[in-house]
C-alpha cells in the first residue's frame, strides 16, 4: 500500500469512527454517557476522547451538565429551517429552566407571530402564587416585557391607532412609549409593572440572531410585590443568559461556511 493510500485510510477510518459515535449519541433516547460510548463502540477510551472532541468543537454534540452527550446546536440549527419556533424552543430550553431556577418566576419565550407575542415555550416558577400559563393567550405587545422588547428592536410594529389600556398605568400615548422603548434598548432590557394587570409585572432581554435582528425574548412575570424591588437585579441576569444564547446562534450560523 502506498503512503497516499495509507493516509487515506486512516482518515477513512477517524471519519468511520466519528460518525458511529455521532449516530449513537443521536439515535440515543437519552444522554449517553462516555463510558457508554467506548463500551458500544470498542474504541480505546483516548480515540473515543480525541473524537468526542472533534464532535463537540463543531456543534455536532454538546455535554450536559452532568457530563452526558446530546446532538448539539448545529442539529438544532438546521432542523430551525423547517420549523425555528420548536427548534428555538429547544435550544432555549436550559436557559428557561436556569432563570426559573434562579428567580423562583415562571419563565418564557415568546417570538413575534401576525403582529403579536407568540409564547412558544413556558418553565413554572416555584412560588405558590405566580403567573398563569401565557402559552395561549394574547395581550396588547405594548403591555408585556416580551412584547417591548420586540416592539424595541423592531421585530414587532407599535400598532396604528390608540393604544390599549389595561390599566392605569399602562403607557398610553406614543410618546411615553417610543421614550421606554428607547430605554429598553439602553439598558438591554424591558420590565412592565401594572401595565397589563394591577399587581402583575414582567422583565424580559431580548435574544439575537446572526443578523443581529432580535429574533425572541426570554421573560419572567409574578407579583409587582416581588419582582419591583429587584428588576435591575433579575434584568441583568436574563440579558447574561440571553447574551449566552445570541451566541450559540451566531456560532451555529458561522459553521455553516461560505455559500456557493
Amino acid at each position: 500500500m502506498t503512503a497516499g493510500a495509507a493516509g487515506e485510510g486512516s482518515g477513512t477510518q477517524a471519519v468511520d469512527r466519528a460518525a458511529a459515535l455521532l449516530t449513537m449519541v443521536v439515535e440515543a433516547d437519552a444522554p449517553v454517557t462516555f463510558g457508554e460510548l467506548t463500551e458500544a463502540t470498542g474504541l480505546a477510551r483516548s480515540t473515543t476522547s480525541r473524537l468526542m472532541a472533534a464532535l463537540e468543537r463543531t456543534h455536532l454534540v454538546e455535554r450536559t451538565q452532568q457530563g452526558e452527550y446530546v446532538g448539539g446546536p448545529l442539529f438544532v440549527l438546521y432542523a430551525a429551517r423547517h420549523d425555528r419556533n420548536a427548534q428555538l424552543a429547544r435550544l432555549a430550553t436550559p436557559v428557561l429552566e436556569a432563570v426559573a431556577a434562579e428567580t423562583r418566576e415562571t419563565t418564557h419565550l415568546g417570538v413575534a407571530n401576525g403582529g403579536r407575542v407568540e409564547h412558544i415555550a413556558q418553565v413554572e416558577g416555584s412560588y405558590l402564587l405566580g403567573a398563569p400559563d401565557w402559552n395561549d393567550v394574547e395581550v396588547p405587545v405594548h403591555c408585556s416585557a416580551l412584547g417591548k422588547v420586540l416592539l424595541a428592536w423592531k421585530a414587532l410594529d407599535v400598532p396604528d391607532g390608540r393604544l390599549a389600556t389595561p390599566t392605569s398605568q399602562t403607557l398610553a400615548v406614543r410618546g411615553d412609549l417610543d421614550d421606554d422603548l428607547a430605554w429598553v434598548r439602553e439598558r438591554g432590557y424591558a420590565t412592565t409593572f401594572d401595565e397589563l394587570e394591577l399587581g402583575l409585572s414582567g422583565i424580559a432581554a431580548p435574544i439575537f440572531g446572526p443578523d443581529d435582528d432580535v429574533v425572541a425574548a426570554v421573560g419572567v412575570s409574578g407579583p409587582t410585590t416581588r419582582l419591583e424591588a429587584r428588576a435591575e437585579e433579575v434584568g441583568r441576569f436574563l440579558v447574561e443568559h440571553t447574551e449566552r444564547l445570541s451566541r450559540q446562534l451566531r456560532r451555529g450560523s458561522s459553521t455553516k461556511g461560505p455559500t456557493s
